[in-house]
């Protein structure tokens, strides 16, 4: 999936646009929820060592939200890894091109509802 993909999809389903808060990574922005100015995704792109995967070209990363019971499962599947500089209790990293579409979809719209109601019900479905 490529990331100008994932900005449309958030700008059509969630009315985020990308948000570049770091002058000095251009490779790295969030995705926040306008009403609760919370993050629910962080773009950045990563040095495959540093993930702990062989080699040390750069590829892109989306870290999400995540039910902490559910982060285990996910890590065991092509694509997911712990998130990579943030919490990993609650935050889980896809690597964008090795992820199915429809795999890091389904985790934005779940890191949004997290943060979306957690502020409300602090109940985290997913």
């Amino acid at each position: 999936m490529k990331k100008e993909k994932i900005f449309k999809y958030a700008k059509e389903h969630f009315g985020s646009d990308p948000e570049y808060l770091w002058e000095n990574i251009p490779d790295c922005c969030i995705l926040r929820n306008k009403s609760n100015r919370k993050w629910y995704a962080v773009l950045m792109k990563v040095e495959k060592e540093k993930l702990g995967l062989p080699g040390n070209e750069k590829i892109y990363v989306l870290n999400v939200k995540c039910n902490p019971i559910m982060i285990g499962s996910f890590t065991s599947q092509k694509g997911f890894l712990p998130a990579y500089h943030m919490n990993k209790e609650h935050w889980i990293s896809i690597i964008i091109e090795s992820a199915k579409d429809s795999q890091i979809l389904d985790m934005l719209h779940g890191s949004f509802d997290l943060i979306n109601k957690k502020a409300k019900t602090k109940k985290q479905p997913f």
